[in-house]
């Protein structure tokens, strides 16, 4: 019934919401319809959408409002909206954007069908905001991102509460996923052509096997390492309680798993820490770095910070800003407090205004950046061997490719090199990036 026609997916958001969207490409492709990189081709529209930040919302609800506009859309196309803001904000959705026909929970896309379904049979306004436990790890992902690089879900949800995250609202409590299903997935990609998987989950080293057959998350790591054909192995994102030295082991002792790590901070501050109800202090976060640091293999760290926490004050800032000094991150992601309706902190009353909120992030970007800097400054002279996986749009010959601790580094070379691992000399940094010239070529 759907053969021929074409749907389109914008995605926002994290790493998860991304692997999200693959997930409901595979079975729309199933359902017979073919993907578009062009929106105004499209019979069905879809947002992927993220609820991590004010921001993102306004921007999604902006482009509903001039979808027409914004993207061409054709008039007889349905319009869907997916994922953690579909989650929240579930029936209210069809009164503030009543172009959107469809509304699917991050939790739902095993339903897709039946609910595409309803929709080509003239249903208006279907919508599926369950917390599907039972099925929730039987979507496959369609179309990869990328042919030589893929993500692997091996749980989902959280069940801390931080009183600022919205996740465990969106994406329900903890669940793992079994092992052998991950394995098999791994075994899957690599008969394929895949080289490097990303094992994704909201507290990622959390993970258990409900089955009981692997003992940990370190062990799945190494069951993964023994895949034949898979040479790289990251993970995102552990939480900081959860982090122990056998990570740290398994990193200098299994080099299929990448010399980098992602461990969220969000504050420097104690006191802030505790009303965020993250639990750890910042000396048991630096415990953490301490013994990372102490590794035999060169791990990169990066992390997370939120500014302008209501109540923060400039002293508790700056405790932020010597944290990151005292750690030296390779990168971060930094963003202004965004208050989320449904989480404690949204009903704080200490607001910091948004001007001194902007004046803060800036120093904090402006501080980071320098050290980003002077840590790109001591790899010029190092070779490393990246795994090249993309190009630029404006010349196919400048390539870009990965090292193992995720630094970007462009260098020229033919096209001829993608899906490949070459190695690289750095001639040259930048805030974000490295130049290099391919060693040996």
């Amino acid at each position: 019934m759907n053969q021929g026609k074409k749907f389109f997916i914008e995605t926002f958001g994290c790493q998860m919401n991304h692997h999200d969207s693959e997930k409901v490409s595979g079975r729309l492709v199933k359902m017979g319809y073919v993907p578009t990189g062009n929106a105004s081709e499209a019979d069905l529209l879809l947002l992927n959408t993220c609820n991590i930040r004010e921001k993102a919302n306004q921007k999604v609800f902006s482009r509903l409002g001039a979808v027409r506009k914004t993207y061409g859309a054709k008039p007889t196309a349905k319009i869907g909206l997916l994922g953690c803001m579909a989650q929240m904000e579930g029936a209210s959705i069809f009164k503030k954007a009543p172009k959107v026909d469809l509304v699917v929970g991050s939790s739902s896309y095993s339903f897709l069908p039946e609910l595409v379904s309803r929709l080509e049979q003239g249903e208006r306004q279907v919508i599926d905001v369950s917390q599907d436990s039972d099925r929730l790890f039987e979507t496959e992902a369609g179309a990869r991102e990328s042919p030589y690089k893929a993500f692997v879900t091996i749980m989902e949800g959280c069940n801390r509460f931080c009183s600022f995250c919205v996740v465990p609202y969106t994406r329900g409590p903890e669940r793992s996923r079994p092992g052998r299903h991950v394995l098999s997935e791994v075994e899957s990609l690599s008969s394929r052509g895949f080289r490097e998987v990303t094992l994704l989950g909201q507290t990622v080293n959390s993970w258990r096997d409900p089955l009981g057959e692997i003992s940990c998350f370190t062990d799945l790591l190494r069951r993964v390492a023994r895949i034949e054909g898979i040479r790289r192995i990251r993970f995102t994102s552990p939480h900081p309680s959860d982090f122990q030295p056998d990570i740290v082991e398994v990193i200098e002792t299994v080099p299929e798993v990448c010399n980098q790590i992602h461990l969220p901070l969000q504050s420097g501050s104690t006191a802030v820490l505790q009303r965020m109800k993250r639990d750890y202090t910042r000396e048991q976060y630096l415990e953490k770095v301490a013994f990372l640091k102490r590794s035999k293999r060169d791990i990169a760290l990066s992390t997370d910070i939120i500014v302008g926490f209501p109540g923060e004050t400039q002293q508790q800032f700056e405790e932020t800003l010597s944290m990151v000094e005292t750690v030296g991150y390779d990168s971060m992601f930094s963003f202004k407090f965004s208050p989320r309706p449904g989480t404690e902190a949204f009903a704080f009353q200490d607001v910091i205004p948004e001007a001194e909120k902007s004046r803060r992030l800036q120093v904090l970007q402006q501080f980071q950046r320098k050290i980003q800097l002077e840590r790109h400054a001591r790899l010029v002279g190092k070779e490393f061997e990246v795994l090249v996986d993309g190009s630029s749009r404006r010349d196919s010959r400048v390539l870009a490719g990965r090292t193992t601790q995720n630094k970007i580094v462009n260098f020229s070379g033919p096209p001829e090199l993608l899906g490949r691992f070459v190695p690289v000399k750095v001639t040259d940094y930048a805030p974000n990036s490295l130049r290099g010239e391919l060693v040996g070529c």
